[in-house]
């Protein structure tokens, strides 16, 4: 038995998504810069996702702009909505992904840009009188936080911190990769500049993304060469990609509310059968319901011997998670999130990630596996 529960990392893809990239592929395989009827048929299928995407986010289809992933739409709004804003001060934390914080470091490397860091709890939850004192204290600033964090799910209230920006004239950007298919985003009502998102966390496929880019500001592009996406990207659209993702989003929103209350029981049963079976288990980040992105569940396993092949043992076990430690040194190559909240250094930890894929028969073959090494091992 193989269970894979990575799906933070990726996602497998929806057989309905194959069949449309299949289609596409099969069928128009035209250039959509080119004005012949076979560019014309593949620039109406970007132009139809485009307008798919933008009814479910409840914005116009002029405000969304296909990338190649998450970490190039991070780039673009940072990078871009900075530096041809004229904005010299950044608001972040050192939970975020690293495409936000190396896009900042390098950026402050290059002495552009100024970057105050939040303070988190050992939750992972943000200062919000900080934030807001940060924001009174400096001109304009730009503010990048996560909807919910890659690696413990914590979520971020990003109405109130939308509400922030506004009444302080900041620039808000939101990294919603982990969210996008998994909650609904309403940007009628919410007061953010930039969203991203990549497919393939959602059951799409991988190589494609999208930024959203507020009208209300105005940005040059991070990749020049052509015309593509309204003169704000440069490259050949990836069509099959495009059209999968729109496709992916389409039955995420379809079916959001389901998956929610089924991948959520996967996850509370899971953290019960942890409690029972093995002794001293603890979890980072928060696992109140309404506070942590239900898809995530990071666990603080006891100190072992076998702490640096965890990972590896479960593997041999049929098991597909990710994980680490904290850092315990400058030096270390750990999770700089787990560092960043004071998690301990010495106990391994593991991300398990669900899916509307996984079922609670691969919880307990996990939940086994694990009892067995703990049981010999520890």
């Amino acid at each position: 038995m193989r269970v894979y529960l990575d799906n933070a990392a990726t996602t497998p893809m929806d057989a309905e998504v194959m069949k449309v990239m299949c289609n596409v592929m099969e069928n128009h395989f035209g250039n959509p810069s080119s004005i012949h009827a076979h560019g014309r048929e593949a620039r109406a299928l970007i132009e139809k996702s485009r307008k798919i995407i933008a009814s479910l986010l409840h914005t116009s289809p002029a405000e969304i702009f296909f990338t190649s992933s998450g970490t190039e739409a991070d780039n673009m709004a940072i990078r871009c909505g900075m530096v041809d804003n004229n904005i010299t001060h950044a608001i972040t934390t050192r939970l975020e992904h690293h495409a936000v914080i190396h896009t900042f470091e390098a950026m402050e490397k290059a002495g552009t840009v100024k970057v105050s860091y939040l303070d988190v709890d050992d939750k992972g939850n943000i200062d919000f009188d900080q934030l807001e004192n940060i924001l009174q204290n400096n001109e304009r600033s730009f503010v990048s936080l996560m909807h919910a964090n890659n690696e413990i799910g914590i979520l971020t209230d990003i109405v109130r911190v939308g509400d922030l920006c506004e009444q302080y004239n900041a620039v808000f950007h939101c990294d919603t990769v982990q969210t996008m298919g998994h909650y609904p985003h309403d940007l009628s009502k919410l007061k953010m500049h930039f969203l991203t998102c990549a497919a393939h966390k959602f059951h799409g496929p991988k190589g494609v993304g999208f930024l959203y880019i507020n009208h209300k500001i105005k940005i040059k592009p991070l990749i020049y060469g052509g015309a593509q996406e309204r003169n704000m990207r440069g490259g050949t659209e990836n069509l099959y990609g495009i059209a999968g993702l729109a496709k992916a989003i389409e039955m995420a929103y379809a079916d959001m509310e389901q998956h929610h209350v089924y991948i959520q029981g996967l996850k509370s049963y899971m953290i019960g059968q942890l409690q029972a079976n093995i002794p001293g288990v603890l979890f980072n980040g928060e696992i109140d319901q309404d506070k942590s992105l239900y898809t995530v569940l990071n666990v603080s396993f006891p100190e072992t011997d076998i702490a640096d092949m965890l990972l590896f043992n479960l593997d041999i076990a049929g098991i597909s998670a990710s994980g680490g430690s904290a850092c315990s040194s400058g030096t270390d190559i750990g999770s700089h999130v787990l560092t960043a909240i004071g998690a301990s250094s010495t106990r391994p930890s593991v991300r398990f990630s669900f899916s509307k894929y996984n079922t609670k028969e691969e919880i307990d073959f996990v939940v086994g596996k694990l009892k067995e090494l703990f049981t010999v091992k520890a």
